[in-house]
């Protein structure tokens, strides 16, 4: 009697156990798949430019030569390269990316900026306003930028649907938490939404450094 009694509530307890262990999976799962999860990649110092500068540097009527397709659609690296001139230093062949812009703008990290003497301004990406500017040497011409250097504020590229699955809007601030062995949680990171962009964070060497950001790095947006 007492040998089914242990082995009924042996079968009991067993029951008992995987309920529970089905129940932690599924909810384990449930977390992972709410998970806003976003493509985090690293933007180099890189230089944009207008048809009037890129003719100036390398010759009338050149073109942008694309020698390599960027995550973003549309977006090359090209072939050409610039050196670009500051007062106190000089970054030799920065990457040129196309296509051509309506003005001239280059983009680097704060670091970068004190190697080059110019105060860079934090904008987003396009606004220019209020900004110093420098010199850019191709080689075969030279140009002076009156403004246009930027450190460009981190912010990620998204399509409508995948604003829509992560409950926000074009030019909306969110917060980024990003795990790794030195974790960070970006703050005010800039949403901008457009069709023809493909979901990624940007963020600039600096802030890349600081995190310690591995290859195929994620970042979880958290806040909005």
């Amino acid at each position: 009697m007492n040998t089914l009694v242990n082995e009924q509530l042996l079968k009991e307890i067993i029951d008992q156990v995987i309920v529970e262990c089905t129940a932690q999976t599924l909810s384990s799962l449930e977390a992972e798949s709410s998970k806003k999860e976003i493509p985090v990649e690293t933007s180099a110092r890189h230089v944009h430019l207008c048809q009037k500068d890129v003719e100036a540097l390398f010759g009338a009527g050149h073109q942008l030569t694309p020698a390599r397709e960027l995550s973003q659609p549309g977006q090359y690296l090209c072939e050409e390269r610039v050196t670009v001139i500051g007062p106190k230093g000089t970054f030799e062949n920065v990457a040129v990316l196309g296509p051509a812009r309506p003005e001239s703008q280059v983009e680097i990290s704060r670091t970068d900026a004190r190697q080059l003497g110019v105060n860079a301004v934090l904008k987003e990406s396009g606004d220019i306003s209020g900004t110093p500017g420098v010199f850019l040497y191709s080689g075969k011409g030279m140009v002076q930028l009156d403004k246009g250097v930027i450190v460009a504020r981190n912010h990620i590229h998204m399509t409508t649907a995948d604003a829509q699955r992560l409950g926000v809007q074009d030019k909306q601030e969110v917060d980024v938490r990003i795990e790794t062995d030195r974790p960070v949680t970006f703050h005010r990171v800039l949403v901008r939404v457009k069709d023809s962009f493909s979901l990624a964070m940007h963020i600039d060497f600096d802030e890349a450094n600081a995190v310690g950001l591995p290859a195929n790095a994620k970042g979880e947006l958290i806040a909005g």
